[in-house]
């Protein structure tokens, strides 16, 4: 690692102007600058042949291509994968200190992916003076990895074309992805590093079990979970993002378990030297395709890499961070409350009905997850359903001699009515065409 001295000088003129989003925001208080600028970032510069978070590699480097032709820009192979589909890095900026990112680990986590696609547009910009991406290319030399794991995002799956969490393989190296994001850390002696994911959407966090839009994390580099430089680092660069995060989303931030975890990427590139942060993108409702989400990663990294160019974080308290609400547990998604549910042959029995969908953030797919007395279970949603009667469609049931219930794991096809009667007035349907 290099000698960070000459950055409290920096740090120390970040007092009086702030972390440099704008000359005139104060140091106590970056968000409403540097949220207004990445906001305005991520619109401007929005990649816009890519929509949805289903993508693939060569539909990504196409879409990046113009952008990339930019004298302003390098691109660099830095391996391949198992599937031979090249791993390439963007690099922008000649500066001192260095600064890695990667996305797509996991190969369904694609939000930070399309965030980087929209920063290299901004960076690959010779047309107009841009004074913040000026600092950052004069500061810093940045070097991001969009979609570190392209076979996995071929089929939309967590792991690698061998079946490997990558995440998982920062000790062994057995996978050439790791080893390609390992040999790139090493040959840039990264100072700082971001781990760029994708979070169960369920996730809750607080006293009042709000649905977590970005999570973040300082990760440990040792079982004691210990502050030493290189994390203590991480740890102001993260409050510098969560106190620009909490304009635009609140309380739907929160941070990340620290638990160390030996075989992943983020804790041990802390334990390598590198300074890194974690940010998960988990959802928001009205967001299916998580393009807000999107924006908001340009938000958190244009203001992190401008706080690591002035070294402004230096002067951060860590208050912003540290006050953040644990990822605690995860919420269903949707629970039907009070009805009676109608089965053939039998009397109607009033129970509730949870149901998740296999595609949490776009709300598609809805299974029965469990029937009963649900009242202290905590969901995403809550239809009051109270006086109405529900009817499950055949599909949805299971049979046991004269006998049928529900069948948990089954897909729902409900239907609720006014009354017991299959000819009664329709109120809902629930996974019904």
């Amino acid at each position: 690692m290099r000698n960070f001295a000459w950055r409290m000088a920096a740090a120390a003129a970040a007092i009086t102007i702030g972390l440099g989003c704008a000359s005139g925001a104060s140091r106590s208080n970056p968000a409403p600058c540097c949220a207004a600028e990445g906001l305005r970032i991520a619109e401007q510069y929005r990649t816009t042949a890519i929509t949805t978070r289903r993508f693939t590699h060569d539909h990504l480097w196409i879409a990046m291509a113009p952008a990339l032709r930019s004298p302003s820009v390098r691109v660099t192979e830095i391996g391949r994968s198992v599937q031979d589909r090249p791993l390439r890095a963007v690099t922008f900026g000649s500066g001192p200190v260095t600064v890695l990112l990667w996305s797509q680990m996991h190969g369904d986590e694609a939000t930070a992916t399309m965030s980087l696609a929209d920063m290299a547009a901004w960076f690959a910009d010779t047309s107009t003076r841009d004074p913040l991406r000026d600092r950052i290319a004069r500061e810093l030399t940045v070097v991001m990895v969009p979609m570190l794991n392209p076979d996995g995002a071929e089929l939309f799956q967590r792991e690698n074309a061998l079946g490997i969490d990558i995440n998982r393989d920062a000790r062994r190296l057995v996978t050439p992805e790791a080893r390609a994001l390992k040999r790139l850390r090493d040959s840039i002696d990264a100072d700082f590093g971001f781990n760029l994911h994708d979070q169960n959407a369920r996730t809750l966090a607080g006293p009042r079990g709000r649905q977590v839009a970005i999570a973040l994390l300082a990760p440990a580099a040792d079982e004691a979970r210990s502050w030493g430089e290189t994390r203590t680092r991480a740890r102001h660069v993260a409050a510098v993002v969560a106190g620009v995060l909490e304009q635009p989303i609140g309380g739907h931030l929160a941070r990340y378990d620290d638990s160390f975890e030996p075989r992943a990427f983020g804790d041990l590139m802390q334990q390598w030297g590198t300074s890194t942060v974690l940010i998960e993108s988990g959802a928001m409702a009205g967001d299916p395709e998580k393009q807000r989400l999107r924006a908001l990663n340009v938000v958190a990294l244009v203001s992190a890499l401008d706080a690591i160019a002035t070294g402004g974080y230096t002067a951060v308290p860590t208050t912003a961070y540290d006050a953040l609400s644990t990822n605690s547990r995860s919420a269903l998604d949707l629970v039907i409350r009070g009805a009676s549910i109608v089965m053939p042959g039998q009397q109607p029995v009033r129970a509730d009905v949870a149901i998740n969908y296999d595609e949490p953030v776009q709300r598609v797919g809805p299974r029965i997850r469990d029937v009963g007395d649900l009242e202290s279970v905590v969901a995403l949603d809550t239809l009051e359903a109270t006086g109405l009667f529900l009817h499950p469609d055949s599909t949805a049931l299971t049979a046991h001699g004269e006998s049928r219930w529900l069948r948990i794991g089954a897909l729902a096809a409900l239907t609720l009515r006014r009354g017991a009667s299959s000819t009664s007035e329709a109120v809902r349907t629930i996974g019904m065409p």
